[in-house]
């Protein structure tokens, strides 16, 4: 005899338990649409062998057995239900996906114990973030031919295209999106975390909360760095321009976004870095918009069975990792590669000079290549050359980029200044008096005075002000 529907049940006893394994045996449907969520491990120790029998006869068979042969292979007394409505479909399917949540979050709650004990945050807030995702799937995704100026304004609102703060790169990849993952890569000693550290200043001047990971310079080096970049004080002066250097740093911040820098061990995981960006959010209150990781060779994979001899490997599984951890917390991402020893006096680089080979390339979504000879860095000039750029055709392309060697600045070089590099057209000289001038125009964007400033000459007054 058929079975009333019953959609009152407050809890998830035993008996509501049975009634959902009933609607799973009464409706194709509703199995097919909640399958990947079912574990018999949620249901009481009684149910079990019939959520592994179904699970497994559906897996060889492709269509649910019949309740009469479940009832005899377990020895229950499973009921049919008939005429379920779509009404009636949409209620039970609430109840399942809950159920399987509730059940999941509970699971992880009880796994994550032990795992506290030992510290691993990380490997806690996957499990409980995985079991809040659990659910069924009923979005049908994007309709390609609904709305396409909603679609594109969507993509565009959401990624955000922000600007790498020099137009010469812009330019070529059509600024940077939350969730890829942008690789620079360079031979040793070449500027790689220089390139770095002048992308986290020109992020924040957008007003971008950014961490800044760094698994090889200390903390107050990378700090110190930075303060040359920004104020236009070479690195010999900081230390005879502190009281300077505080105000200006203090003048930018107040408004700027935040800068928090770093430093891990090297072989640190990615999950690793995800529990520390769960402590920054708690202690700040704030979600990073940038993460910049000084570099991603340093990293290991989060998975300690993998070989890290390997760097195929390794770098495969760290990129991958890495880039997930974009996606999953929509941040744009910058890190550094090393470019293997074949390509140290070479000019054109190609994906077979970076260290770790092409798997590093296929996981990341752009990838440049800084090059600079004994004269060019002189002359305060780097090369980029784009060798992969998955949301633009720039690949293959090159851009001059001016340096600064005394405040380790880079910045943009005018378009005919930089045809003329190329094409050697331009004296020594003629190079570095305009590479000065912009140099001096990009100091004089930062220490922009205010109307205050102007009118008190006492240091300490000015400070005390900026501090209110």
């Amino acid at each position: 005899m058929a079975k009333q529907i019953e959609t009152s049940v407050s809890e998830f006893s035993e008996d509501k338990q049975k009634l959902l394994i009933d609607v799973l045996l009464s409706s194709e449907d509703i199995y097919a649409r909640c399958q990947n969520i079912l574990s018999d491990k949620y249901f009481v120790n009684k149910f079990r062998p019939a959520i592994r029998y179904i699970k497994k006869y559906t897996n060889e068979y492709r269509v649910l057995p019949k309740i009469q042969q479940v009832n005899a292979e377990t020895g229950l007394n499973f009921e049919l239900i008939e005429n379920i409505t779509l009404q009636h479909q949409d209620s039970f399917l609430d109840e399942i996906e809950e159920f399987c949540k509730n059940r999941a979050i509970a699971d992880a709650v009880l796994a994550s114990t032990s795992l506290i004990e030992k510290g691993n945050y990380g490997e806690v807030e996957r499990l409980v973030r995985e079991a809040i995702l659990v659910s069924i799937k009923s979005d049908l995704g994007t309709n390609y031919f609904e709305n396409p100026k909603d679609r594109l304004n969507a993509i565009k609102n959401r990624n955000g295209q922000v600007s790498t703060g020099l137009k010469s790169i812009d330019e070529k990849l059509y600024g940077l999106n939350r969730g890829e993952i942008t690789i620079f890569a360079g031979a040793s000693g070449m500027g790689k975390s220089v390139f770095l550290q002048n992308f986290a200043i020109n992020m924040f001047q957008q007003g971008m909360n950014v961490v800044y990971i760094s698994l090889e310079l200390s903390e107050g080096l990378t700090a110190m760095r930075i303060d040359s970049m920004l104020t236009g004080y070479s690195l010999k002066e900081v230390f005879k321009k502190i009281d300077d250097i505080e105000l200006k740093v203090i003048q930018v911040g107040r408004k700027s976004g935040s800068l928090h820098i770093k430093q891990m061990t090297q072989g640190t995981r990615t999950n690793d870095i995800k529990a520390y960006l769960k402590n920054y959010e708690i202690q700040t209150q704030q979600r990073p918009d940038v993460l910049i990781v000084d570099y991603l060779d340093l990293l290991f994979p989060n998975d300690k069975k993998i070989d890290v001899s390997n760097l195929n490997i390794k770098d495969k599984f760290v990129t991958e990792e890495l880039r997930g951890l974009g996606v999953e917390r929509n941040m744009v991402l910058v890190s550094a590669s090393q470019l293997n020893r074949s390509a140290v006096n070479e000019q054109e680089h190609d994906h077979s000079m970076i260290a770790g080979g092409i798997s590093k390339i296929q996981a990341a979504d752009n990838v440049m290549s800084i090059y600079a000879s004994d004269a060019m860095k002189e002359r305060g000039q780097y090369l980029i050359q784009f060798l992969k750029t998955r949301s633009s055709g720039g690949v293959g392309s090159k851009v001059y980029l001016g340096f600064d060697p005394n405040t380790l600045r880079i910045f943009d070089i005018d378009p005919a200044e930089s045809q003329a590099i190329r094409e050697g057209t331009q004296s020594t000289a003629d190079m570095f008096n305009s590479l000065r001038r912009q140099n001096n125009r990009v100091a004089e964007k930062t220490e922009e005075a205010t109307p205050v400033e102007t009118k008190v000459r006492d240091l300490s007054q000015i400070k005390n002000l900026i501090r209110r």
